[in-house]
């Protein structure tokens, strides 16, 4: 079995947004969405486009330097707390 970052992927309300992909990019996508289906961590085909959001929440989770900077950033605005996510 494959050990993807991605797990199973939540039913989330979406925000719309528009990006321009550079064809490899979306080729590695549809790879990755057969792949992770393959490995059980779907039941069903996912669309490549439903990969985007999770692949960017996991790299931001795993950033340290994102992590410290927003850490500094809620310390330095009293009264404010950090987004959690």
């Amino acid at each position: 079995m494959t050990k993807l970052k991605l797990g199973p992927l939540e039913d989330d309300k979406p925000v719309k947004l528009t990006v321009e992909l550079p064809a490899a990019v979306y080729r590695d996508l549809k790879a990755y969405a057969e792949i992770l289906m393959r490995s059980g961590g779907a039941t069903t085909p996912t669309e490549p486009a439903k990969l985007i959001a999770p692949m960017i929440e996991r790299f931001m989770a795993t950033d340290r330097a994102f992590a410290k900077a927003r850490r500094n950033a809620a310390q330095s605005a009293p009264g404010t707390a950090a987004r959690s996510g």
